[in-house]
């Protein structure tokens, strides 16, 4: 079982892709969490139910010794067009079925599985044409896949698929072939930036650590990933676990560091259990653990689950959280590159940054630099949500328009027209269409001149119906909730703005209010101890600058210009339009509508409860808001 040397592996990755060829058809089943949701695991047991039924030979897992051609059938990673989930793909035609249900598994066996039909009805149509490849399909055809290279391409519980497919081969050519300088210069010179924040340069970093005299040190990754409506790093994690190992073994040997540790919050199952089966089989094979691969370089992983604490995104809150301590950040200096987990010095990074190394390290830092703008090399991965068509993960180069990203990949804005996007969760900021914003290029400087920041990777698209005042209240709920509590600029300040919001969403609001916010905005940002606080008030910055005609709406008129915030809205039936049929007064729960039969009914707006319940069922739409 176990990889004595460098040429065993090369030996392995050529039997194994033997192996892999000898599959004349291979079924990728979307296994990411969205899909699982969706039911893709059925499908995944009827099809083997299936083709067992019909006495076909069939590999789940790949053989190391195949007899002849099989059909295999994996669980892939997230695929990436989540709108369109159930995913499956069918190789070598490289076709996508989307919105698979487990009664189509029949037909696809006979037809594109036995047979070599597509089946037309299971492919993606848009208003053009059809795409029975994937790689066709515009959401794919404008990306480039580098961290997200493998996911829904091979069998995620497979170290066997991803030798195949040349894994740990990086690793090998670093503990082989480059020194700790040499590994930290190509790094260096690829110009990688973290892909967890603010872009701190990854080679920095692991050149901080690697000149440290203390002879004990770690390797964390950070897969805790707290903002909300990001899922980058938990599909790597799930999609390509070994991706995750085999970068964290690299900067081990980078900065001669024998101990890693991947935190992932408890909330993501899938992904804990695949990089528990990754590491067992990465140990099992000596690719993890002690001499590896006969180098006489050891290293081991361990994991960490984290209880949900946004907080310990931050360095210092993550490692205290490691060590069984509270998750809370300290003051710095000395910084995690000196003093870490437990004191020594830690190379933190998050699962992305981690997943572009090998690549890096096999390709060299001039490939790397194809993509991307200066300083700003590389591809990004973005979790696109919210009010846009497509929604779903995607990987593009650095300096990716945000028009592009939005309409060519994201398929448009849903339901209306587009109005703004929230960028880096909590801890970014908005950018509208009023700004020619649409424009902008996405990438780590580019942001930071408008007063927003990549963080993770979660864009949130909003249309002309959404409330930018809301959506700033949502997200300081959401910081507010998530403070630790350490520093009184965050635990109080946030408290206080997010008390503040509630008053002008509900009414109760002035434009002294509005005065105060950007005050304790810029209190925060100055006097906030970690990262985290400090951005704290992104959202309400961002909205106030590009949309303080909705905040002096809310608090001069009490109105709501996207007509979200309840305690702002007003229904008013249209007499012209109202048949008198009573319906909307049956459905009141509070008794405000009153009228005769055949007559125009009215609403009595002291008494309304705005539950929407008489506009929803208003056969005539003879009620509005106003």
């Amino acid at each position: 079982m176990r990889i004595n040397s460098r040429e065993e592996l090369n030996e392995l990755s050529k039997k194994y892709k033997k192996a892999l060829d000898m599959q004349h058809k291979q079924i990728l089943i979307c296994a990411g969490t969205g899909c699982v949701a969706g039911g893709s695991l059925n499908i995944y047991a009827r099809l083997k139910e299936l083709i067992k039924e019909r006495g076909l030979k069939l590999d789940v897992i790949l053989e190391e010794e195949p007899h002849g051609e099989s059909i295999g059938l994996k669980k892939s990673g997230c695929h990436g067009f989540c709108e369109m989930g159930p995913l499956l793909r069918i190789e070598p035609e490289g076709w996508l079925y989307i919105k698979v249900k487990v009664e189509d598994c029949e037909e696809i066996l006979e037809k594109s599985i036995i047979g070599e039909d597509v089946i037309e009805r299971l492919i993606y149509k848009d208003d053009v044409k059809s795409y029975s490849k994937q790689e066709e399909i515009p959401f794919y055809k404008q990306q480039k896949r580098v961290a997200l290279e493998h996911c829904g391409h091979i069998n995620a519980e497979s170290i066997k698929e991803y030798i195949a497919v040349g894994g740990y081969s990086a690793a090998a050519k670093a503990l082989f072939d480059m020194t700790s300088e040499e590994i930290v210069k190509e790094i260096s010179e690829a110009g990688l930036r973290g892909r967890g924040g603010g872009g701190f340069p990854t080679g920095k970093k692991w050149s901080q650590v690697l000149s440290q005299a203390e002879p004990e040190k770690y390797i964390v990754c950070n897969g805790d990933e707290g903002d909300p409506g990001a899922f980058m790093d938990r599909s790597m994690m799930e999609g390509d676990p070994h991706r995750v190992i085999e970068g964290m073994i690299i900067a081990g040997a980078a900065t001669k560091a024998n101990n890693g540790y991947i935190y992932v919050r408890a909330e993501y199952p899938l992904a804990v259990k695949r990089l528990r089966i990754a590491i067992d089989m990465a140990r099992e094979r000596g690719l993890l653990g002690k001499n590896i691969l006969g180098s006489g370089f050891d290293f081991d992983i361990h994991i960490n689950q984290g209880s949900g604490a946004f907080v310990c995104g931050e360095g210092s809150a993550l490692t205290a959280s490691i060590e069984g301590n509270r998750g809370m950040p300290r003051v710095k200096p000395p910084r995690t590159v000196e003093q870490g987990l437990f004191s020594k010095p830690t190379v933190l990074n998050n699962v992305e940054t981690f997943c572009n190394v090998p690549f890096i390290i096999n390709r060299g830092a001039d490939w790397y630099k194809t993509f991307g703008v200066e300083n700003n090399y590389g591809t990004k991965a973005f979790a696109l949500t919210g009010n846009v068509k497509h929604t779903g993960l995607i990987e593009v180069p650095m300096g990716t328009p945000l028009r592009k990203v939005i309409f060519d990949i994201g398929g448009g804005v849903k339901e209306g027209n587009f109005k703004a996007v929230q960028i880096g969760g909590p801890s970014g900021g908005c950018l509208c269409v009023n700004e020619g914003h649409l424009d902008l290029d996405l990438d780590f400087d580019s942001l930071k001149k408008v007063g927003a920041m990549i963080g993770s990777g979660g864009l949130v698209v909003m249309n002309d119906r959404s409330c930018m005042v809301e959506v700033a209240r949502f997200f300081m709920n959401f910081t507010q909730n998530e403070s630790c509590g350490k520093c009184v600029p965050c635990r109080e300040g946030t408290k206080r703005m997010l008390e503040i919001l509630t008053d002008i969403v509900e009414g109760r609001g002035t434009m002294e209010h509005i005065e105060l916010l950007e005050e304790l905005s810029e209190t925060i940002s100055a006097t906030a101890l970690c990262g985290l606080g400090k951005s704290a008030s992104l959202p309400v910055k961002s909205t106030l600058k590009y949309f303080r005609d909705e905040y002096i709406a809310h608090v001069v008129d009490k109105k709501c210009p996207g007509g979200v915030c309840k305690a702002l809205m007003s229904y008013k039936i249209d007499e012209n339009k109202c048949k008198g049929c009573s319906k909307c007064a049956r459905l009141c729960p509070a008794g405000a509508i009153t009228g005769e039969i055949k007559k125009p009914y009215t609403i009595d707006n002291s008494k309304c409860i705005k539950c929407g319940a008489c506009m929803e069922g208003c056969s005539f739409k003879a009620i509005d808001l106003v």
